[in-house]
């Protein structure tokens, strides 16, 4: 194939599994406003935005000057559980990013992460120079299952479409990617239903040619 081809990357729960830290992270600052969240109340929030996770949890309090705050005081503690920890990618990431990088294929994060956090997460992984644009947060003003995300990481590619790849682990995400008529493959680790073109547990049970038979349009079981 001569046509420039990309890749649009989720992040959390699809490059790395981050739910502990941002768990450990929501559950410190918000005990400073003084609210205790459950971790069932964490599970049900992860991978949104947050300026619609904390109105739930603080209520009519949640003007945009106290959301500002407990995001920022959040997204701190995350960052400073990175560095500190360090992070690992799940498996198959740093393959397939690296393959694809060698092979030609154009990469981006297409997240609802803040870009610090994104960017301080690329550190730790060493990935930085593999991947040519970041959508995060700050970027879009609609999340997933929008396509908002997917439609800007194409544009800043400079990539159609219907030349990309989005890899998912979440259904907001996969929808997105299909209302943005992009190809998907969803990585359930937890047997979650994804309605990707491809599923697998784990990027490192994929098929060898998979992103390229996707982008030929063929349907890989």
């Amino acid at each position: 194939m001569n046509e420039t081809r990309a890749v649009l990357w989720d992040m959390d729960g699809t490059l790395i599994d981050s739910e502990e830290f941002h768990w450990i992270s929501w559950r410190d600052a918000m005990a400073v406003e003084g609210i205790a969240i459950t971790r069932a109340q964490f599970l049900s929030s992860f991978g949104r935005r947050n300026d619609s996770i904390i109105p739930q949890w603080f209520g009519d309090a949640a003007t945009p000057e106290c959301i500002e705050r407990i995001s920022g005081a959040k997204e701190v503690l995350y960052r400073q559980l990175i560095r500190e920890k360090g992070i690992s990618a799940l498996p198959g990431v740093s393959g397939w990013v690296r393959r694809l990088h060698e092979q030609g294929w154009l990469q981006a994060i297409a997240s609802a992460a803040p870009r610090p956090n994104i960017e301080v997460v690329l550190e730790a992984l060493g990935a930085a120079h593999r991947f040519q644009a970041i959508v995060s947060a700050e970027d879009v003003s609609t999340g997933k299952p929008d396509p908002e995300v997917y439609l800007a990481a194409s544009l800043r590619l400079g990539v159609a479409a219907d030349r990309c790849v989005v890899v998912e682990d979440a259904p907001a995400g996969v929808e997105g990617a299909h209302r943005a008529g992009m190809r998907s493959i969803g990585v359930s680790r937890n047997g979650r239903i994804l309605a990707a073109d491809v599923v697998v547990r784990s990027l490192d049970l994929l098929d060898a040619n998979a992103f390229d038979r996707l982008l030929e349009g063929i349907r890989i079981l």
